[in-house]
């Protein structure tokens, strides 16, 4: 819009300032025209008509350096104009020349018609010699010999700067003016272009970074525009940051679950001696230590909940992308399930796609498929059947796990990913319940994290379905064929 706005506007102004000089230039020169007119007037509407040789005697008082004065007549009785005097004197090509153009403009035409009336304009045309005239006034006067016609002009080259006969634009102000816009214009374009093509490698490294591809380099080594440097050397240093913090998170998970297995271990082994030491009708005492075993158990999930939630975030900071063979790795892991599909009397329905390859994390689908898989079977009930299909549509790569359990309440459909929200049933009989939300929020930052979507929905007359959307590698959206994909 600014490129548009700016010399639109710049035009019309500088346009209207050359329409007022032109304007006070022409009014000059026309009121010169009409005095020479009127000194010729008792002249040319004597009633004989004069002499040839004296009307050039007479011009000659008139013309100047810059003035031009030609006589046209058109004799009584007859169409058309005829030079008839012209001072100072000009080749009968170049009179030619201005009367055919006059011609052309229609101006003798009006003129022979009625022989009184006046033209305001500035006419130019090209002499034969090559240089440029420009007609200034015509001021008829009738006579009883005909119509006589005044006719000043002025060579271009008098008026130095002068743009009279000539549109604005043609102008060599506007020429110069254009060529610096589009100057001005071509830089600019070629700046954006530069920027642009700095940010895009930012956000290529950026890509490469997140995809922990090889080959990626630093934002300063991919950085050609000065401006830009400090901005690349930060966002180096923050890359480094993030990189090391993945490292400490995931050692400090470590630590820390070393930390709380130990003592933990320690007590459950000084329970053994404790247990046998009770006697068996002393059930208050057994029921402490069943009470102690079973917050151990509970303090255990929750020190490898924690754990698992620190290497989540780990693996979201470093989480390094290659193309990986969805159908594979769902084959393999739906194998890894037969023993616990068997155990629950489950049988296994769908379809797996062959060679749906995505752009992802092994690790991080592999936890998403099995945290669906582990709720499907832990919620069907024994007899029923778990439905798992694969397909590839719109370069995406679609998974739906199914289950024949209970559902969800419609109103916590959307709450079942968040973390630590669980409606799962107390798996132990003491009413504790070891399951602690995270398994299907772990799922959902996952998908997420690989530009995926997962949501859920119930199914009828029962059960749950998850829906797992995950992009497809670009070797399969382009209909390549991959080479050597992980899993």
């Amino acid at each position: 819009m600014i490129f548009l706005a700016v010399p639109i506007i710049v035009y019309d102004q500088f346009r209207a300032a050359d329409e007022t000089e032109k304007a006070l230039l022409l009014r000059s020169v026309r009121e010169h025209g009409h005095v020479i007119a009127a000194a010729l007037a008792p002249l040319l509407t004597a009633s004989e008509r004069p002499a040839l040789p004296q009307l050039g005697r007479e011009l000659a008082r008139f013309a100047d350096d810059f003035t031009n004065v030609k006589l046209l007549l058109a004799p009584a009785g007859t169409a058309g104009f005829f030079y008839v005097a012209s001072w100072p004197p000009v080749s009968a090509a170049q009179l030619d020349a201005e009367r055919e153009t006059l011609r052309r403009q229609g101006v003798l035409d009006r003129l022979s018609e009625s022989c009184d009336g006046e033209f305001p304009f500035a006419l130019r045309y090209r002499i034969p010699g090559g240089a440029d005239e420009i007609v200034t006034s015509m001021t008829p006067l009738k006579a009883p010999s005909g119509c006589w016609m005044v006719v000043t002009s002025t060579a271009a080259g008098a008026l130095p700067g002068s743009n009279l006969g000539r549109p604005y634009w043609a102008s060599s102000e506007v020429r110069i003016a254009a060529a610096i816009y589009l100057a001005m214009v071509l830089l600019t374009i070629t700046t954006f272009w530069s920027v642009r093509r700095g940010l895009r490698r930012f956000a290529e490294r950026a890509r490469s970074i997140r995809e922990r591809r090889a080959g990626g380099g630093s934002f300063r080594a991919q950085n050609d525009i000065p401006e830009l440097a400090d901005v690349a050397e930060e966002f180096d240093h923050m890359v480094e940051v993030l990189d090391a913090s993945a490292s400490d998170i995931r050692r400090a998970a470590e630590d820390n679950a070393h930390a709380f297995k130990t003592p933990i271990a320690v007590i459950r082994q000084s329970l053994e001696p404790l247990k046998r030491a009770i006697a068996a009708d002393n059930q208050r005492g057994l029921r402490a230590v069943g009470l102690i075993e079973t917050s151990l158990d509970k303090l255990d999930g929750l020190v490898a909940s924690s754990r698992r939630l620190d290497e989540a975030t780990a693996d979201l900071m470093d989480m390094p992308r290659s193309d990986v063979d969805l159908s594979s790795l769902l084959g393999r892991l739906l194998q890894a399930h037969a023993d616990a599909l068997i155990g629950r009397k489950l049988s296994l329905n769908g379809h797996v796609a062959p060679h749906v390859l995505i752009h992802a994390n092994e690790e991080m689908v592999e936890t998403v498929i099995e945290n669906l898989l582990d709720n499907a079977v832990s919620f069907s009930p024994e007899g029923a059947s778990v439905g798992v299909r694969l397909e590839a549509r719109d370069g995406f790569a679609d998974l739906y796990i199914g289950d024949s359990g209970p559902g969800v309440a419609p109103e916590n459909l959307s709450r079942i990913f968040d973390r630590y929200f669980s409606q799962r049933m107390p798996t132990r009989g003491d009413g504790l319940d070891t399951h602690f939300g995270i398994g299907l929020w772990i799922a959902r930052r996952n998908v997420e994290a690989l530009g995926g979507t997962i949501r859920a929905e119930n199914l009828r007359p029962s059960g749950l379905l998850m829906r797992v959307r995950l992009p497809l590698s670009e070797v399969a959206r382009l209909g390549g064929s991959p080479t050597r994909p992980r899993g």
